[in-house]
């Protein structure tokens, strides 16, 4: 009698538990946070209490469904595609500057409508600069480590990213990009002499922009005495403190906040953690802290796998990914928090946003793709090895 041969098993789908823990424990306390702050607004803009919340809730199954389609996707591809992404990034950068065509909020036009969704063009472009600089420092990484010339030839043609940004205007983005840029070529060997002062020079050309430009020097003379300029410069920063304030150690209560109530401007989306603060006080504030962390630490662990796998491509990925949402979840935080000037960046993963959301749940995608063909191919080589 003979013995059925046993089912193949299905291939299991390697995920990090701890990053796929901490995005998830962000996107639900982000959407809650949302829910609360933005109750008030659905009725003023909709007579509709939940208009904002429906919203985010579609943007977090879109951002996740997008993530799914990312995630099938090799890093290869990704490879292949760094330099039509660039162009097709400068392009969109364009587009959003045309009369007509770009949305304009807050006296800022950083958005394209797509069917109904904003699309804001410089969270796209964060994204293409990560795989971008990823498969330049791949390609000439002999460049980047040896020559002044090879760590200034990307951040040349960065620097028309950074001016269409300047433009629209969006001092932040522009500046996330650069770190994001700068970040990914020191961990891909650049040498520390050039790279210092290559630093200074980025650092000085910042400083410049920042004292030339009145609306920006008004915000840092608000930043350094915001109880002096309560009422202008000052009123964003002055209302986050007293959301804090009020916080103090376990907070009002989700839901009771006061500042979220026409006191505290974009409490849905630049200032949210100003109301988590105010509502889940200390507590929250660090259960969030130490969640960026755990993504952070998980992201760069990620990157010295795949490095130590010989993937030097999806190793820079890696790096700059978890740079970008490092970088912009502690500008945001440290803005709120009166730490840093005030900026318009969002929250990575947390904040009120269609776009945003979106791009970064596939950013997320990507690191998780890594994980699983570094995993896959350590694998291979262990069977490799046992034969």
């Amino acid at each position: 009698m003979s013995v059925p041969a046993p089912k193949p098993r299905a291939a299991k789908y390697h995920i990090d538990q701890s990053l796929l823990t901490a995005c998830l424990c962000l996107l639900g306390i982000g959407f809650i946070m949302v829910a609360s702050s933005s109750m008030h607004l659905g009725v003023k803009m909709a007579d509709d209490v939940s208009y904002y919340p429906f919203k985010q809730l579609v943007h977090i199954i879109l951002g996740l469904i997008f993530a799914a389609f990312i995630l099938a996707t090799p890093m290869k591809s990704w490879q292949r595609l760094g330099q039509p992404l660039f162009i097709a990034g400068l392009l969109l950068l364009l587009v959003v500057l045309v009369p007509g065509v770009g949305v304009k909020v807050n006296g800022s036009t950083r958005w394209l409508s797509l069917m109904g969704l904003r699309i804001q063009v410089s969270e796209v472009m964060k994204f293409i600069s990560v795989i971008y600089m990823a498969g330049y420092i791949t390609r000439h990484i002999e460049h980047v480590r040896y020559s002044i010339f090879g760590l200034l030839r990307p951040l040349m043609l960065l620097s028309v990213a950074c001016i269409l940004l300047l433009l629209e205007p969006d001092f932040g983005s522009a500046v996330v990009i650069i770190i994001i840029a700068m970040g990914m070529m020191f961990l891909g060997g650049a040498r520390l002499s050039p790279f210092v002062v290559l630093v200074g020079l980025v650092s000085s050309a910042a400083a410049i922009l920042a004292y030339t430009s009145p609306y920006r020097l008004k915000r840092i003379t608000g930043f350094i005495d915001p109880w002096e300029h309560a009422r202008d410069s000052g009123y964003q920063l002055t209302q986050a403190l007293i959301s804090f304030g009020r916080g103090e150690v376990s907070g009002v209560g989700l839901g009771n906040g006061l500042q979220k109530l026409f006191y505290l401007p974009e409490a849905h989306t630049d200032f949210l953690f100003s109301v988590l603060g105010e509502e889940l006080g200390l507590v929250g504030v660090i259960v969030v802290i130490s969640l960026f962390t755990i993504l952070v630490m998980r992201g760069f662990s990620i990157g010295e796998q795949a490095e130590a796998a010989g993937e030097r491509f999806s190793s820079l990925v890696a790096y700059g990914l978890v740079i970008w949402f490092g970088f912009q979840a502690f500008v945001n935080m440290g803005v709120n928090m009166g730490i840093l000037p005030t900026k318009g960046l969002t929250l990575p993963l947390m904040s009120y946003g269609g776009g945003s959301m979106i791009i970064m749940c596939g950013a997320m995608a990507v690191l998780f793709r890594i994980h699983y063909e570094v995993t896959e191919l350590h694998k291979s080589n262990v069977k490799g090895v046992s034969r």
